[in-house]
Formats: structure tokens, C-alpha cells, sequence
């Protein structure tokens, strides 16, 4: 079978990190164009690849290319993949998918018409850690899930350039990062009912919406989600940590260190603690140096488009938990509580939305 001829587009710091990861993919796909609008970036990352095709405009791709990587700034998400799915090429789009609901429900559509794959690059969702820790929640070996909490602690300064316009990055902490992390609760919990989000710009003047967010969802299920997150972080203590606590104990995955940890066996709180007795038991263990890890999604999105799939963070599941996130957003505005049942996107509510954008 011949290789999936694949295109990246917008070589900046996180392209690189793209094109790093696809040389766990060669036997997959092949990088056959790069574009940037500043040649010398795309010259940097084709650098590293196999003499692929260069550009400053990425209309000049399509006879290069099966599918495309876009990894521009989120308000050129739309424009850029409405233009490849019409010319029928598959779409691996960066997150989060687009920066309004309306550009998300087009995309979505086009797509679907001209029968091309559309999958947002949730990498996240495809770390080996994050992977086994669903699979061990859902093993049910250590009971019912209780809460889950998600803990990311970064210092994220790009300069002023790249944050000043707010569209670049499409909102705060919580859009443009903690998008993520919506994914994965809304993976290991279900459907969330009701929650809040409060975010601050304190400690990262250089943006212009927060840079840190604090989430907190309730699930159908009655499972509590929280999600606490910085880009001013002077220092670090969770660093990236996923924990679920659980009946019989905490599962945590600490993705720095690559490990899946059991706590277990505390007793109740006593006033001086004495009696408090805490178990750690390694479960599982990353082979390897801690990476990125984009190759785990990108395999992914080269085995749908192989094999008519449908990808596990496909258009309808990104543009859910984007839902979530401008539901906090227009709470928070509102001084309450974000009502969030009913923002899947349902078969008919998706067609009465179609007919609306027609």
C-alpha cells in the first residue's frame, strides 16, 4: 500500500514538534510539502524530513498531497480546511477546531460532504498513559470513580505579537489549552450536566483574556471533574497530573515522570494523623524518553483515513467540548452556574443546525 502523502501547514514551535514525531510514522505516511508564510520556517522543518515541497501559500499543495497537519493560528483554522476538504483532502486539524460554533458546524459539514476525514489533534488522548489509565478505570477493578482531576502548571510566554490578538488563539487558558483537558474528562466521565469556570489574567499580563483557569463540571453520572491549570507558573508541584480517585483508592498518571501510580489503604482523618497509613503501588511504566507524542494521534488519523474510520476526536466530539468551554465562558460572564446538558451534537439536532447554516 502506498504511503499517505501528508502536507504540513504553519511551521512554528509547534510544527516542529509535528514533524519530530513523524518519523514514528514512516512506514505510514510521508511528509511530501511543508508551508509557512515565512520560508525560512518551513525550510527549518522540511530540514529534518525527506526533501519534501516548499511553499509561502498552501494552495500551491494539492498536487503534492492526500491530507494536511494544520497547525496555523486558530482563527485561519476554518478558511484553511474548508479549502482542503473541498479539494478532497483529508484534514488533521491542531486545536481547537475552529473559533466560532458556526465555523466548527461548517467545517464539520463540508467535510462530510465531500466524504474526507476530519480529525482535531486532541494528542492527549492518544498518550500511552492517558490510554491505560482509561483502560484501568474501566476495568472496574478499583471500583466506581468518584472524582477525576486534571492538573497542568506551565509558564507560557510567546510574546506579546502572539497573544496581543486575542483571535489568534481564540480565548484564555481554558480554549486554547484546557481544551484538551475537557476532552479527556469528557472521555473517562460521560456527559457533563452542570459547572463553572473561573479564570484570571494575574500573573501573565501578556495575554489578554486568563492565563489561569480553574474548571469545576458535574457529570451525569454524578462524578465531580476539576481542572486546574497555569501559564504563569514560576514553579511547578503537579506539573502534568491526571488523578481519578476511585472506591479503593487513587490511580494518578504523572506524565513527566511516565507512571501510573495506586494510592491506597488511608485511613480515616484523625486530628494528628498518626494513625494514617498510605500505600504506593507503581501499576505501569512509559518505555522511553517523555515526548509530545503526537505520532499516537497521527497514526490514528492515518489508520481512519486508510480505513474509512471514524477518528476518536472527529468534528461532532471537538466541537462538544468546545460547547462546554463557551458555555463556562458565557456563565462566568453571567455570575452563575453553566447549564451543559444537551450540547452533543445529536444527529437531529445536527441537521436542523445544518439547515440553519444553509
Amino acid at each position: 500500500m502506498e504511503k499517505l502523502r501528508l502536507g504540513l501547514i504553519g511551521c512554528g514551535g509547534m510544527m516542529e514538534l509535528h514533524a519530530q514525531s513523524v518519523h514514528e510514522c514512516t512506514k505510514e505516511l510521508e511528509i511530501t510539502a511543508v508551508c509557512d508564510i515565512i520560508r525560512e520556517r518551513a525550510e527549518k522543518v522540511a530540514a529534518v524530513l525527506n526533501n519534501p515541497y516548499i511553499t509561502t501559500d498552501y494552495t500551491d499543495m494539492l498536487d503534492y498531497v492526500d491530507a494536511v497537519l494544520v497547525a496555523l493560528p486558530h482563527d485561519l483554522h476554518y478558511e484553511c480546511g474548508v479549502f482542503f476538504a473541498h479539494n478532497k483532502k483529508h484534514v488533521l486539524m491542531e486545536k481547537p477546531l475552529a473559533n466560532s460554533e458556526e465555523e466548527c458546524l461548517r467545517l464539520i459539514q463540508v467535510c462530510e460532504e465531500e466524504g474526507v476525514t476530519l480529525m482535531c489533534a486532541y494528542p492527549v488522548r492518544y498518550w500511552p498513559g492517558v490510554v491505560k489509565l482509561k483502560e484501568l478505570v474501566d476495568s472496574g477493578e478499583y471500583g466506581k470513580v468518584m472524582q477525576m482531576s486534571i492538573w497542568t502548571e506551565q509558564l507560557t510566554n510567546l510574546g506579546e505579537l502572539h497573544w496581543s490578538n486575542t483571535a489568534r488563539i481564540g480565548g484564555g487558558q481554558l480554549f486554547s489549552h484546557g481544551c484538551h483537558y475537557i476532552d479527556v474528562m469528557m472521555w473517562f466521565l460521560g456527559e457533563p450536566v452542570t459547572g463553572a469556570h473561573v479564570g484570571s489574567r494575574v500573573g501573565t499580563p501578556w495575554l489578554m483574556r486568563e492565563g489561569s483557569s480553574m474548571v469545576t463540571l458535574k457529570f451525569a453520572s454524578g462524578v465531580i471533574g476539576y481542572h486546574g491549570a497555569t501559564w504563569g507558573a514560576r514553579g511547578s508541584k503537579q506539573k502534568y497530573s491526571f488523578q481519578v480517585h476511585t472506591e479503593k483508592g487513587l490511580l494518578e498518571y504523572d506524565h513527566f515522570s511516565g507512571v501510573i501510580n495506586l494510592y491506597q489503604n488511608f485511613t480515616e482523618h484523625r486530628p494528628d494523623d498518626s494513625d494514617s497509613v498510605q500505600e504506593k503501588r507503581e501499576l505501569w511504566r512509559l518505555g522511553g524518553q517523555v515526548t509530545k507524542a503526537t505520532e499516537f494521534e497521527i497514526s490514528h488519523f492515518v489508520d481512519c483515513v486508510r480505513n474509512n474510520k471514524t477518528p476518536l476526536t472527529n468534528g461532532p466530539s471537538a466541537l462538544q467540548g468546545l460547547r462546554v468551554i463557551w458555555a463556562l465562558y458565557d456563565a462566568e460572564k453571567q455570575g452563575k452556574m453553566a447549564d451543559l446538558r444537551g450540547l452533543g451534537l445529536k444527529d437531529e439536532l445536527y441537521e436542523e443546525e445544518r439547515l440553519i447554516i444553509e
